[in-house]
């Protein structure tokens, strides 16, 4: 099962619903998905979703889930690495409309550059791949060590996501 994270700020983030649709119509996604889709006014067509969850459910949801494809927060993603999941990052990007800015890029590469998640490019055009190099186990991707920092990432996160 994929689950699909956007948060819950009040931004939406359309392109990125519309882009996994497409992908199962591609035939490149074949396999289950839920997602949280946010503030988003897109309705997916081809998998489960709810515009909010519980932290509870959220918690399930990772659990269940073989991957996780998540925003660029940093806490998100955090939970899946330490729930053991595969990670997909995508960006939000300020000039869609879907942050007040583009720090997401910023959290993404760095989990990316050190070898914990796949980054999808920014207008998503290879986020098929991502799936597919997960799939094929080729992602090359490194096993997260939970070094039990994850009030510090809260922190941080919050300070962005309140601040900028």
């Amino acid at each position: 099962m994929i689950f699909v994270t956007v948060g819950s700020r009040n931004y939406p983030f359309d392109r990125l619903f519309k882009k996994l649709d497409d992908l199962y119509e591609d035939g490149t996604l074949t396999d289950s998905m839920f997602a949280q889709t946010g503030m988003s006014s897109y309705k997916p067509k081809h998998y489960e979703y709810k515009d909010f969850i519980s932290q509870d459910e959220f918690s399930e949801k990772i659990n269940e889930a073989d991957i996780v494809l998540s925003h660029g927060a940093s806490g998100s993603i955090m939970k899946a690495l330490n729930a053991g999941k595969k990670v997909i990052a995508v960006s939000r990007l300020e000039k869609y409309g879907e942050h007040i800015n583009d720090h997401q890029i910023q959290n993404n590469e760095a989990l990316r550059d050190n070898g914990y998640v796949l980054m999808a490019d920014l207008e998503l055009e290879n986020l098929g791949e991502c799936f597919t190099k997960i799939y094929n186990g080729t992602d090359g991707l490194k096993k997260w060590v939970n070094k039990d920092h994850m009030s510090t990432v809260n922190m941080i996160d919050e300070f962005i996501q309140e601040n900028w």
